[in-house]
């Protein structure tokens, strides 16, 4: 199931709060401030998200490819993520191999169950049933976390 609606407008003000928490040093359950430079200005642009571990690696995934983010960090091929106020520069591998994706977005209800909610906003799946998001790999964007 690709996503099929606009992202919800309450985003931008969901993110703003993460962010300030996070600034705080009061992290939220699995959320990271992921920042990676924009393709235009080359400054750091930061978005939450839920780092986790499937096999061997760590992962980031969007069920939205063409997001802002996903295009930066495409584009970039590195950022920093930071819980709290603990920081560490990674490489983010795009993963485009579809058997890696799938079992990347099977673990991902699991290990991330507050952000089933958000891909089930955006159209991507219905259900938290790892056999759906696995389903709805080709149409999300996954990247493997590496330490840099």
């Amino acid at each position: 199931m690709a996503s099929t609606t606009a992202l919800p407008g309450w985003l931008p003000i969901a993110n703003r709060v993460v962010k300030f928490l996070h600034r705080l040093g009061l992290p939220l359950g699995t959320i990271q401030l992921l920042s990676v430079p924009g393709r235009s200005t080359g400054e750091l642009r930061t978005t939450p998200v839920s780092p986790f571990t499937a096999g061997a690696h760590q992962y980031v995934v969007s069920p939205v490819p063409k997001s802002d983010w996903v295009r930066n960090a495409s584009a970039a091929g590195w950022g920093t993520l930071r819980r709290g106020r603990v920081s560490r520069r990674v490489t983010l591998e795009t993963v485009t191999d579809p058997a890696e994706k799938e079992a990347a977005l099977r673990a991902f209800p699991k290990q991330v169950p507050n952000g089933v909610p958000f891909f089930v906003k955006v159209g991507a799946v219905t259900s938290a049933s790892p056999d759906e998001f696995a389903a709805a790999a080709p149409g999300c964007a996954v990247f493997r976390v590496v330490p840099a």
